[in-house]
């Protein structure tokens, strides 16, 4: 049995990723298995699959398309796994592209079970700040650490409660807010009331000097509930009993995107569909899509 610090893998899961919001990263680390998988993936992760494995909550998931009786046809592990491997993707470039500019520091707000450091080569001098709950870094250590991987760049997790003081705990670890930043938000914001989504944007702003970037999922639905029969709601409730719905904040989203460029940010908002069209694939639009409404923002803090 593995074990950290006397801890069981049952027990890290459970208090980590076993249940809410957290086991939605064991779903995109499905996602991300599945994806790595395919002859024609668009991110490659070797790491997702052990995730799954490690987890009970997880028992009998697939880790590969072939493993699901009507394939790409299953709304969930065949369309939605697709758009998370797509995000996978673009996100990747945007980090790497933003590195290419000279920003070093890359900050990972509610990392889950992000492997970036790992798969993806990077400058020597880039530093990754992971930031999300201790169960959820400390399943992700165990798992890592039982594969032996070891991260290309210098990794500092900083277990932390986005909720809390989680600046205090950034800048304590090394961050510099003196220097060129990446940030990136995935799949994070729409579990957030609006309110807090606010602060934690204006907290990047205040934090992110020229040269630095930030990119995030958002979701515009005026009613999220008008999309709970769609085929992917569906299909996660009654496939692995995740109700995406109840963890969504139901509350009135802000235009984070339109802050940002207030306050001098260049900032640029896309359907997943635009790149699902550039990269020949991903998900296309269909009739009470669940997905009508994400949007992915990529801003820019301009230099002078």
């Amino acid at each position: 049995m593995n074990e950290v610090c006397g801890t069981t893998s049952e027990e890290l899961a459970a208090g980590g990723v076993g249940g809410g919001v957290g086991l939605t990263a064991l779903l995109v680390a499905a996602a991300r298995a599945i994806e790595t998988r395919r002859g024609d993936s668009l991110a490659r992760d070797v790491y997702a699959e052990h995730f799954v494995r490690a987890a009970p909550a997880c028992d009998g998931w697939p880790v590969r398309i072939e493993e699901v009786p009507d394939g790409d046809e299953n709304a969930l592990w065949g369309r939605f796994a697709r758009y998370f491997g797509l995000r996978t993707r673009v996100l990747d470039d945007f980090v790497v592209r933003s590195v290419l500019t000279g920003a070093r520091q890359v900050v990972l707000l509610g990392a889950g079970l992000d492997t970036r450091a790992f798969r993806l080569d990077w400058p020597s001098d880039c530093v990754f700040f992971e930031v999300d709950r201790a169960g959820v870094l400390a399943f992700k250590h165990q798992v890592l650490a039982g594969l032996s991987a070891a991260p290309k760049v210098k990794r500092v997790p900083i277990p932390v409660d986005l909720r809390d003081d989680w600046v205090t705990a950034l800048t304590a670890s090394g961050f510099d807010p003196a220097a060129p930043s990446i940030w990136l938000a995935e799949g994070l914001l729409f579990y957030l009331p609006g309110p807090a989504e606010t602060y934690l944007v204006d907290t990047v702003d205040l934090l992110a000097t020229e040269g630095s970037a930030l990119a995030f999922e958002a979701k515009l639905e005026a009613d999220l509930m008008a999309y709970r029969d769609s085929a992917i709601y569906t299909a996660t409730r009654e496939q692995i009993g995740i109700d995406l719905l109840g963890l969504f904040d139901p509350g009135p989203r802000p235009d984070s995107a339109g802050r940002l460029a207030a306050r001098g940010w260049s900032a640029s908002t896309h359907t997943p569909f635009e790149f699902t069209r550039r990269h020949g694939r991903g998900p296309l639009p269909e009739p009470n899509d669940a997905l009508e409404g994400n949007r992915w923002v990529f801003a820019y803090r301009r230099r002078t």
